[in-house]
């Protein structure tokens, strides 16, 4: 039986960085995770406040020096218009750039940091009881070799992702509000010409027919890519053949996509997700809290899950630090409801965009800087700056105004959209 002050389930970026911040403030961190490192991840392009966060852990230097692609924006295209935002054009002070990288190197790297910061980290460990009920938390664990343990940790994090674990043994799965929808990617050698392409910003593609189906094209350094194509079920669905053929045949219905990867070479097997949006009833209880994407998971077209499970690391870890030193602490006050903040905004961004409001904002072909700069700190990951106007649960109406009004073009005058 081990009795370490913080046992953390799952080594991916939420648990690495948790790990990470509190092995450095001198806790004893055990970290199981039920997969062995390196293995593949979807999630790649990251966000600029992810690269800050990462500066905080600790963990930037060895970020860097991985070697991942340099990410300094996004571009969105949808026909013939194309709009960019640069994150070192946004409203909120902060990092002006992040990285697009390999998941299944860049979370085997924040493992083996939070290793070498004095987190232990064992693979092959599943999670299988855990009983909240005592002073403090019983978890049993089975080794893939067969062995049983019993670990009696002062606090547990949740930090398993799509594995959700805490959600499925102690019943905190809620139905998301979200439509259901899939995904299908791959990663394929490019060859892309250059200059075709800013390879230094993820490029997201609207289908010309269904403003609600979209593609990512993520290029990494060695001139592969990460290229994936999000729909409903039925649409999704609709494509006939093999994997690949389905595949070829949802990147060929955006023919600016198309001509852009039609010598590309597929790299990996194709791979999809299927109704990928999550939610719980809650974020924390008696000795546990839940991390990033075991917690809730929106959607992939703001590359915002990576972000929201290292916000979810640090305040974690800030509450935790502050509890086993003996303050009174309110998960609920300092961890649930300002991590949720954020997540309202991706919320908000989220829908926009689907509904197509925000898609009317970012192709406004006659932007208002100031707010252009606002938009772009929440592209960029800032959704927490509570002074930018377009945070919180605010921003839903502000952004419903700021639409219309690109609608009617009268946004010059769209600082009224602030009020």
């Amino acid at each position: 039986m081990s009795q370490p002050d913080v046992l953390v389930i799952g080594a991916g970026p939420a648990g690495s960085v948790a790990a990470a911040l509190l092995a450095k403030r001198g806790y004893q961190v055990l970290v199981l995770e039920k997969q062995h490192f390196p293995r593949f991840s979807i999630g790649e392009s990251l966000l600029a406040y992810t690269a800050q966060l990462l500066q905080e852990a600790g963990l930037f230097d060895a970020v860097v020096a991985g070697g991942f692609q340099y990410k300094n924006g996004a571009s969105f295209v949808w026909g013939e218009q194309y709009s960019e935002f640069n994150f070192a054009d946004k409203f909120t002070a902060g990092c002006p750039f992040t990285f697009q990288v390999v998941r299944s190197e860049f979370d085997h790297l924040l493992a083996k940091e939070a290793e070498r910061l004095g987190a232990t980290v064992r693979y092959g460990v599943a999670i299988t009881e855990i009983d909240v009920s005592g002073t403090t938390p019983v978890v049993t664990a089975k080794v893939e070799t067969g062995e049983v343990e019993i670990h009696r940790p002062r606090f547990v994090l949740d930090a398993s992702g799509f594995g959700r674990t805490l959600a499925r043994l102690l019943d905190l799965e809620k139905p998301s509000s979200f439509p259901m929808r899939a995904a299908r990617f791959c990663h394929v050698k490019d060859r892309i010409p250059a200059g075709e392409f800013d390879r230094q910003k993820i490029r997201v593609g609207i289908n010309p027919k269904h403003r609600d189906v979209w593609s990512w094209l993520i290029p990494f350094p060695n001139g592969t890519s990460s290229l994936g194509v999000v729909a409903t079920l039925d649409q999704h669905r609709a494509y006939q053949g093999t994997d690949e053929e389905k595949y070829w045949a949802q990147i060929a219905d955006e023919p600016k996509l198309r001509e852009l990867v039609k010598d590309a070479q597929i790299t990996r097997p194709v791979g999809e997700i299927l109704g990928y949006a999550a939610n719980v009833k809650t974020l924390c209880g008696p000795g546990f809290a839940l991390l990033g994407n075991a917690a809730e998971f929106l959607d992939p077209v703001f590359s915002s899950g990576v972000t929201i499970a290292l916000h979810s690391a640090k305040l974690a870890a800030e509450v935790l630090d502050r509890q086993f030193r003996g303050e009174t602490v309110s998960w609920q006050q300092e961890f649930a409801e300002p991590l949720m903040f954020g997540v309202e905004t991706f919320r908000t961004f989220v829908l926009g965009w689907y509904d197509g409001s925000l898609q009317d904002v970012i192709f406004y072909p006659d932007k208002t800087p100031a707010i252009h700069r606002m938009i772009c700190s929440v592209l960029a990951g800032y959704a927490w700056d509570a002074a930018n106007p377009y945070t919180g649960v605010p921003s839903a109406r502000r952004l419903r105004t700021l639409a219309g009004m690109c609608r009617d073009g009268t946004a010059k005058r769209a600082s009224a959209g602030l009020s």
